[in-house]
């Protein structure tokens, strides 16, 4: 997979294809580009963008290009994530948790994730292999 960045309009789109599994053009203008007002040509040429970087790819079945992610929703968003955290902010997580202790709106369930996370942190740093 290549590094080339992704715009906050692409990664959705790719989200949407991800979570989808093979999807042709038509069925992404309907479904992810009529709510945001994309035009099919726009839709079109944002997937083949994302492919021309590397994010998606397609394949011909019955007359018509199906386009699907190498990686599943959840591993796009963890690159992303990881390239924010090494990019951004160093490599360092510390803002962004400082960021969420400001705000102060992290909901008990996203809280509670939270600490099972750090938990898993814990018994990681325990327990290295």
């Amino acid at each position: 997979m290549t590094a080339k960045s992704l715009g906050d309009q692409e990664l959705a789109l790719l989200r949407y294809v991800a979570d989808r599994g093979g999807i042709t053009v038509g069925e992404v203008a309907d479904g992810f580009g009529a709510p945001r007002a994309l035009a099919r040509s726009t839709v079109l040429t944002m997937m083949e963008r994302l492919r021309h970087k590397g994010h998606l790819t397609r394949r011909r079945a019955g007359g018509v290009y199906r386009y699907s992610s190498p990686e599943s929703s959840k591993d796009v968003l963890r690159r992303v994530v990881e390239s924010f955290v090494e990019r951004t902010l160093d490599g360092s997580v510390a803002p962004f948790v400082t960021y969420l202790v400001e705000r102060g709106r992290v909901s008990d369930a996203e809280l509670a994730d939270l600490e099972r996370l750090v938990s898993t942190l814990h018994s990681r740093k325990r327990d290295p292999r």
